[in-house]
């Protein structure tokens, strides 16, 4: 019920390609779905009930992958996920806290009661969560191909569902959903070449371009509070021109040959204080703040040839918009809530956005899903995460920490501390315990506003081809759930 990301490399012939799967808002939304007569957002319509949910890409980005890319029938492909709806798996920790917090929302929705809670409680630990009429629909996406999903019962069922949710759907929503593929971001930092996610992503173009201011800064010195400092302003500006100027390229022009431009970086590297913290608001242009969702996951995958996959998928936030299509057992996203719905208007998270990614019908809402690769003479690092408006600042963290190992090690890399600054709010948030309260304090002694969080974020799956030992190694996010698997 959501969408995402593939990025792809073939050994074959060197293709790198991004398969674009991401959610489009349906042809008959209009603003006056999310605003009163006063221009003020009509609360909970971007991220709950049928006027939350977008036209889902991953089924069709699935079918794509194995009809153009793969090697095996999506039949089998399949089969595991199919396998587990039907028979169920045991919720754990992570999954009973999150369903926890999310209850009373689960509640108010009697497909979603039905099927996510157990005497109208949260599912505790344990629990065997059997989802049989999602094994249906997968079944019927296996044998039937894009037409088992977007056509015949299942797109009625979900039409039927959103609409009566509140929604504005048709089934020509459906048929005409077509994935796109794009030319991925690619540029060099260091001595490394790095492929990420092209837009409606905003990940590849804020990556390349906090690289490239840093590539213009002192950050290497070897003090942490320089260091810090100097990612934080990065990242403040590469996400400063993200809520400027980025959105959907079928509707926008983007100015993209700017912003990976060497020439440009270096003017904004040149606006970095290095005593002082840059006020966000002191900015230009500054739009007012926007964010995304944090119910993602992330796949880093390489094969005995070399082939390379990074997909990040994602409905948003946890449990989506709680629709649950009818008996399809299919949960539909809330990523209407990553548009810009109108300017001053925050979302679920605090990023900022403008009319570059305001919402029109059949336009795909940015994101910040960031499927990563980096290579260089010791090696290849395929990765990503979820984490919402954090997930480019893990990825551009991930990828510092890879080029300043002397040996490869991709457990080092995710069990990496995390910081984030997103230019609105104007904060720099830390994970706990996981650096010195004299960096703190001496951050904060510059300008820099400190949040410290409650609990560390990411889900971040690292795999590592070391080119000289012809060895692979993985890092699974010990703050998440992963796991290794050898086929």
């Amino acid at each position: 019920g959501g969408g995402g990301f593939f990025l792809l490399h073939r050994v074959a012939d060197a293709k790198q390609v991004m398969i674009d799967a991401r959610e489009t808002a349906p042809a008959g939304v209009k603003r006056e779905h999310y605003l009163d007569a006063s221009g003020n957002p009509l609360r909970g319509a971007t991220m709950q009930g049928g006027t939350a949910s977008g036209i889902p890409g991953a089924p069709a980005g699935l079918a794509h992958l194995s009809r153009a890319y793969g090697t095996l029938p999506l039949a089998d492909t399949l089969a595991p996920a199919i396998r587990l709806a039907r028979d169920g798996f045991a919720v754990d920790g992570r999954y009973a806290r999150i369903a926890k917090i999310r209850e009373s929302f689960l509640r108010t929705l009697p497909e979603a009661t039905r099927v996510f809670l157990a005497d109208g409680q949260a599912l505790t630990q344990g629990y065997v969560l059997k989802q049989p009429e999602l094994a249906q629909t997968l079944t019927r996406l296996a044998t039937e191909g894009v037409a088992g999903f977007y056509a015949g019962p299942v797109a009625r069922a979900l039409v039927d569902s959103v609409n009566a949710a509140g929604g504005v759907w048709q089934t020509s929503d459906l048929a005409s959903y077509r994935v796109k593929e794009r030319v991925p971001v690619k540029f060099t930092f260091q001595n490394a070449t790095i492929t990420s996610a092209a837009l409606p992503s905003s990940g590849g173009l804020t990556l390349a371009q906090s690289l490239n201011i840093l590539e213009y800064t002192p950050y290497k010195n070897g003090d942490p509070k320089v260091r810090t400092h100097y990612i934080v302003e990065a990242m403040r500006r590469a996400y400063h021109d993200r809520a400027r100027y980025l959105g959907d390229p079928d509707f926008t022009v983007p100015p993209v040959e700017q912003l990976l431009d060497k020439n440009y970086a270096a003017r904004r590297a040149l606006s970095i204080d290095p005593n002082e913290a840059t006020p966000s608001a002191s900015m230009s242009d500054a739009p007012v703040k926007k964010s995304e969702g944090t119910n993602t996951t992330h796949f880093s995958v390489i094969d005995g040839a070399g082939n390379r996959v990074a997909g990040t998928l994602s409905i948003n936030t946890p449990f989506g918009s709680g629709v649950l299509a009818g008996k399809t057992g299919v949960l539909l996203n809330n990523e209407m809530d990553d548009f810009v719905i109108s300017p001053g208007v925050p979302n679920a998270y605090g990023l900022v956005g403008s009319e570059a990614n305001a919402i029109k019908p059949g336009k795909r809402p940015l994101s910040s899903m960031s499927p990563t690769f980096v290579e260089d003479d010791r090696g290849v690092m395929i990765l990503g995460t979820p984490g919402g408006s954090r997930i480019i600042s893990m990825v551009l963290i991930g990828i510092l920490e890879y080029l300043g190992q002397s040996e490869l090690d991709a457990r080092g890399i995710v069990n990496a501390p995390r910081f984030h600054h997103q230019y609105l709010p104007d904060r720099i948030e830390f994970e706990p315990d996981g650096f010195e309260p004299e960096l703190l304090a001496q951050l904060s002694s510059l300008g820099h506003k400190v949040d410290i969080g409650k609990r560390r974020w990411g889900n971040m799956q690292v795999v590592i081809f070391n080119k000289k030992t012809r060895q692979t190694q993985v890092g699974n996010d010990p703050r998440g759930i992963g796991g290794l698997a050898w086929y």
